[in-house]
């Protein structure tokens, strides 16, 4: 048996009067997705625990089965695991933005998706200049995402599960000085955001961005902070072998914790302009492989964080067209399979922020006795009767 997983991010959301009321899902054209759901069934999944932040370092734990409230330590060790960035017992993972704050406002929480290259620039300065020292040490990732470790060195750690940081992207163009971190160790961290805007300013490439109309990164946003999880691995869990495509290093640090092989593709970007049919293709090819693959696309997310209603349909109908259609035809070439589509959480376009709440899944394949579904969307699935926590989700889907 083969089984595939397409987690378009952050794509469940609310009626848009920009769509004539309906939501991004029921505006796009997805035959394909709506060819799962009258093949199977569909229903809905809660991914986020109301008492935690709803982020994907959350929603996609509880989605490949493990239940977050029990197995979740932060978002930023999950991404050190990504970079293979090993942490001991007592050292803490921190996420580090690089994110432009104008007149006291979260301008951009991405520094306008500030080029890899710059970005790994301004992070080898801060560890230089100011902000470095053997305790914090900063890594450069993917442009506007990057981490700060804190490395035990025999002092008490100043963190806690009570520490408090808000993620940047859940504040768009609102005042910072609400958001600051909060509780034991934050003291430390404001201290070594504050520092690094007189560092960022310095670098001339970083102001040349101004010049052309372009938003510079003006100071370091540190947020998602824990030690690494201690996660079984899928296969040990699950008896199955797993594999995942993604361009974003929460997934790709997640699925080595899980024991999957992480799969490249080039052309991935992690936005809006990813390549979605060489994602079709490789996923096609990783099923030959391992028993499961994971394809996640972040492209939906972004277009919520950046308010843009046609550019989330249109996302949605890429994701559609390039991934799940290829990969169902595949499948269904093949013999015994089954296919899940479910995205992690909700991104509203109205507050461009992740949101708690149910998602809808949609599952067909081998064994899955269809109901009367006829498409894939929010609205079909709350008409369902299948509702589900959302780490139970994983083990609902593999069932013989």
């Amino acid at each position: 048996m083969k089984y595939a997983l397409i987690i378009p991010d952050g794509a469940a959301d609310e009626r848009q009067e920009s769509l004539g009321g309906r939501t991004p899902l029921e505006a796009a054209r997805t035959p394909n997705m709506d060819a799962v759901a009258r093949a199977g069934l569909i229903g809905q999944a809660d991914h986020v625990p109301v008492s935690m932040p709803s982020g994907s370092d959350v929603g996609t734990m509880s989605l490949f089965g493990y239940d977050p409230q029990r197995f979740h330590t932060g978002r930023a060790p999950i991404e050190a695991a990504a970079q293979g960035i090993e942490l001991g017992p007592l050292d803490w993972a921190i996420r580090c933005n690089l994110v432009n704050v104008t007149d006291g406002r979260m301008r951009s929480f991405t520094a306008a998706q500030i080029p890899s290259d710059l970005a790994r620039q301004l992070i080898q300065s801060l560890q230089k200049d100011q902000c470095g020292s053997p305790t914090w040490k900063f890594h450069p990732g993917v442009s506007y995402r990057n981490l700060l470790l804190y490395r035990w060195r025999g002092e008490t750690a100043p963190f806690s599960r009570e520490t408090a940081t808000t993620p940047p992207h859940d504040i768009p163009d609102q005042l910072i000085a609400d958001f600051l971190p909060q509780g034991p160790g934050s003291t430390e961290l404001r201290t070594l955001m504050e520092r690094s805007v007189p560092v960022l300013a310095a670098s001339a490439r970083n102001r040349q961005r101004t010049g052309r109309g372009e938003l510079p990164a003006t100071q370091i946003w540190l947020w998602g902070l824990g030690k690494t999880p201690a996660l079984e691995p899928f296969a040990q869990r699950f008896g199955k072998t797993g594999a995942v495509i993604t361009a974003v290093d929460l997934l790709r640090g997640l699925g080595r914790l899980l024991g999957w092989r992480i799969v490249d593709v080039p052309g991935a970007t992690g936005y809006i302009d990813t390549d979605y049919a060489a994602k079709g293709r490789y996923a096609i090819k990783t099923l030959g492989e391992v028993d499961l693959v994971v394809v996640h696309v972040e492209a939906s997310d972004e277009a919520s964080h950046e308010g843009e209603a046609e550019k989330k349909v249109e996302v949605l109908e890429r994701i559609d067209a390039d991934i799940v259609g290829p990969v169902h035809r595949f499948l269904q070439s093949q013999g015994d399979y089954r296919l899940l589509i479910c995205p992690d959480h909700p991104t509203f376009l109205r507050t461009r922020t992740h949101s708690h709440g149910p998602v809808p899944f949609a599952l067909c394949g081998t064994g899955v006795t269809p109901d009367a579904a006829t498409d894939y969307n929010e609205i079909s699935a709350a008409h369902s009767k299948i509702d589900l926590p959302g780490h139970e989700l994983m083990p609902f889907f593999l069932k013989p």
